[in-house]
């Protein structure tokens, strides 16, 4: 009998686990993303990277800097019947350029985004994300690198904020352009991108422990060494003409994929 008990469960885990996923990739395939924001799954890869994440549609999750939305199109959806996207980022007020783009993102489609949360996450000094020791994970896409220029200090406070909101034990995901360990990072990461060691020790010193790295989001194409940075390649192409098939040849940034456990 225990034998049937413990197969009955199994499984129902299994079940539960492929049900999961197949809401994941519906929600990646859904007709309310754009044709634009598809074509760049070829360089994001968002459901490997949600899978190595460990992301469930049971979670509490937070969208830190969220902006236009892109990785919320996903979110959004997979999380709205059993679980909570938070969406933290700047002030949703006039004159505030990306609260007023996140805004404008749940507006243009209320059966998708009517259950999405905005919060407060303006570094280095604003922070109202959500209830400590609430949220099952926390995510930022490209983000870090804006944050290196308010200083060491500053940015091991945000990863306290961060650590702050996460239950025990709750996920940090991180992904970021990776700048070469041979090459200089400067103190605003002006170029946009980041040395991975470093990202480690400075998460890890706010309480975090690395807990996985994978590489579903690297480019060897990418030297990191680029006139205009990072902005140099897709989707900016900051240098115009110049160079272009070059730069689109090359693809987005080489990017690290980090996953993060509150201690």
């Amino acid at each position: 009998m225990k034998r049937l008990i413990l197969a009955a469960l199994l499984a129902t885990g299994v079940a539960g686990a492929a049900q999961a996923d197949d809401a994941l990739k519906a929600a990646i395939a859904g007709e309310h993303r754009s044709a634009a924001n598809k074509a760049r799954d070829a360089y994001r890869h968002p459901y490997e990277t949600l899978t190595f994440f460990g992301i469930k549609p049971t979670m509490t999750v937070v969208e830190l800097a969220p902006s236009g939305g892109w990785y919320t199109e996903i979110l959004a959806p997979y999380l709205r019947k059993q679980g909570k996207l938070i969406g933290a980022g700047e002030e949703i007020a006039e004159g505030k350029r990306y609260g007023m783009a996140f805004r404008k993102k749940l507006d243009s489609n209320p059966a998708v985004y009517d259950k999405v949360t905005p919060s407060l996450f303006e570094p280095p000094s604003r922070y109202d994300i959500a209830a400590p020791n609430s949220v099952d994970m926390v995510l930022t896409f490209r983000n870090l690198h804006n944050w290196v220029g308010n200083g060491d200090e500053a940015l091991k406070n945000t990863f306290k904020e961060i650590h702050k909101v996460l239950k025990p034990g709750g996920v940090l995901g991180v992904v970021d352009h990776r700048l070469p360990a041979s090459m200089k990072q400067d103190e605003k990461a002006s170029s946009g991108y980041v040395h991975e060691a470093w990202v480690i020790k400075t998460v890890e010193s706010a309480g975090f422990k690395l807990a996985g790295k994978s590489e579903v989001n690297a480019n060897p194409k990418d030297t990191a060494n680029h006139e205009k940075g990072v902005w140099t390649l897709p989707p900016v192409l900051a240098n115009g003409d110049k160079d272009r098939e070059k730069y689109k040849a090359i693809g987005e940034s080489d990017r690290m994929t980090l996953k993060f456990v509150k201690q």
